[in-house]
C-alpha cells in the first residue's frame, strides 16, 4: 500500500487569534514581534503568581536537575510536604489529599469517589455548569456540543441556580451520590452560588447522605480573595476540587478529602499526578502567594476594579459580576468586537462566556496601576 508523504499537522480544533506569544512577566506577555499584551485573562486562570516568576523559575530548575518524576510506587516527600502547606493555607488541615493533573481529572475521581462512598449513581449539576471534558466530568457539563454519544448515560440532571426546591425534589428520590457546585460559575459567565442557596443545599445533602462537591478549579486558590469561594458562604464541603492556579502553568490537579472518606489501595490512582516537578511548582505556588499576599490581593485590587467597572455600566455594558479577580462584564451586544479591539488595538488579553460576557482572569499579583491601565483601555473600547 502507498502512502503520499505528508507533514503532520495539528487537529485543527481551537480557533487561533494569530499572535505567537513567547515570553511573560508578572501580568504581562510579549509577542515574537515584541508587542507587550496587558495579561487580564492569566491562560485560562491558570498564571496565579504571575509569568516566569523567579522564584517558581528557581525551585523547578533546581529540581529538574536533582529528579522530575518517579512513579507513586514509591514515597515522594514533596506531596507530604504540600499537603501540610496546602491544609495549613486554605484551612483543611484535617482533610486528605490526591495528587493528579488536571481540572476534569480532579473532578472525575471526586465523583467517582463520591459513587464509591454513596453506592448510588446519579449526580446533580447545574445549568451553565462547566466541569471539564473527561467522561463522567463532560456529562456533568451543561453543553451538548460537547458531549459526545458515548458520554451521554443519563447520569447527571442539570438544575436550577440558587432555586432550592428543584434540588429538594431530586434528592429526595434517594439515588443521588453527588451534588456538584461551582461556587462561581466561570464558563457559565461568573454567576453566583448564594449563601442560602449553598447552606440549604449543604442541609439537604446531609438529610438525604449526599456527598457535596465544590469545584473550586477556576474559582479557588485565592481568586475570589479568599483561599476557597465557598469559604464567603459559611458551607464546608465534602470533596473540593482544585486546578489551574494550583501550579501556575504546571499541569496539576488536586482533589481534597474529608475525613469520613475511607481510602481503599487500588480504587483511585494515577500515573503522572503528585510528580516531583508538579509537586515543587506547587509548593513555589504557595511559597509566593504567602509572602506576596496574593489572596488579600486578588480581594483588595478585585473590590476596586468591580467598583470602578460599574461606573461603566449604561450604553454597552449592561452588569458587571464577580468577586475578586473573577470577574464579568455583561455587554449590550455579541462580545467578539469589543474583546478583539481590546486585543488588536489596546493589547490587552481579556477572555470570554456565553456570547455577551467578556471575563477578567488576572494574575493574582496585578497592581492597581495596572487596574488603571485596563479601565483605561476598556474605556476607549467601551
Amino acid at each position: 500500500m502507498n502512502y503520499e508523504l505528508k507533514t503532520m499537522n495539528l487537529f485543527n480544533v481551537y480557533p487561533l487569534f494569530p499572535i505567537n506569544i513567547v515570553r511573560g512577566k508578572g501580568c504581562h506577555v510579549w509577542d515574537e514581534t515584541g508587542q507587550e499584551y496587558l495579561d487580564l485573562y492569566g491562560g485560562h486562570a491558570v498564571i496565579s503568581i504571575g509569568h516566569s516568576h523567579p522564584h517558581y523559575v528557581e525551585m523547578l530548575s533546581t529540581q529538574l536537575q536533582q529528579l522530575a518524576f518517579y512513579s507513586n510506587s514509591v514515597v515522594n516527600k514533596l506531596q507530604s510536604q504540600l499537603a501540610e502547606r496546602l491544609g495549613r493555607a486554605c484551612g483543611y488541615e484535617d482533610y486528605s489529599l490526591f495528587l493528579v493533573n488536571s481540572g476534569a481529572e480532579a473532578n472525575e475521581n471526586a465523583m467517582k469517589l463520591a459513587s464509591f462512598h454513596t453506592g448510588r449513581t446519579r449526580i446533580l449539576s447545574m445549568e451553565k455548569a462547566f466541569h471539564g471534558r473527561t467522561s463522567l466530568a463532560v456529562e456533568a457539563t451543561a453543553n451538548p456540543k460537547i458531549i459526545a454519544p458515548i458520554n451521554s448515560n443519563g447520569h447527571v440532571t442539570y438544575l436550577t441556580l440558587n432555586d432550592i426546591e428543584p434540588w429538594r425534589r431530586e434528592l429526595e428520590k434517594g439515588d443521588v451520590c453527588a451534588c456538584i457546585v461551582e461556587c462561581i460559575q466561570g464558563v457559565g459567565g461568573i454567576r453566583m452560588v448564594s449563601a442560602d442557596f449553598l447552606q440549604g443545599l449543604r442541609q439537604l445533602c446531609d438529610e438525604y447522605g449526599t456527598v457535596l462537591i465544590c469545584d473550586e478549579i477556576q474559582c479557588g486558590y485565592g481568586r475570589s480573595g479568599r483561599f476557597f469561594a465557598h469559604q464567603y458562604l459559611g458551607v464546608k464541603p465534602d470533596l473540593i476540587t482544585v486546578a489551574k492556579g494550583i501550579g501556575n502553568g504546571f499541569p496539576m490537579s488536586a482533589l481534597l478529602i474529608a475525613p469520613h472518606f475511607q481510602a481503599v489501595y487500588g480504587q483511585l490512582g494515577t500515573t503522572f499526578g503528585g510528580n516531583h516537578l508538579a509537586c515543587t511548582a506547587a509548593l513555589a505556588v504557595l511559597d509566593v502567594m504567602e509572602q506576596e499576599h496574593l489572596v488579600e490581593n486578588a480581594a483588595r485590587i478585585g473590590e476596586y476594579l468591580i467598583r470602578e467597572l460599574k461606573k461603566f455600566v449604561g450604553g454597552k455594558v449592561v452588569e458587571v459580576r464577580g468577586r475578586g479577580l473573577m470577574i464579568g462584564i455583561e455587554l449590550s451586544e455579541p462580545y467578539k468586537e469589543i474583546r478583539q479591539r481590546l486585543l488588536f488595538e489596546e493589547h490587552c488579553f481579556t477572555g470570554c462566556a456565553g456570547t455577551h460576557t467578556l471575563r477578567l482572569l488576572p494574575p493574582l499579583c496585578l497592581t492597581m496601576a495596572e487596574a488603571d491601565m485596563f479601565l483605561e483601555k476598556l474605556k476607549r473600547v467601551v
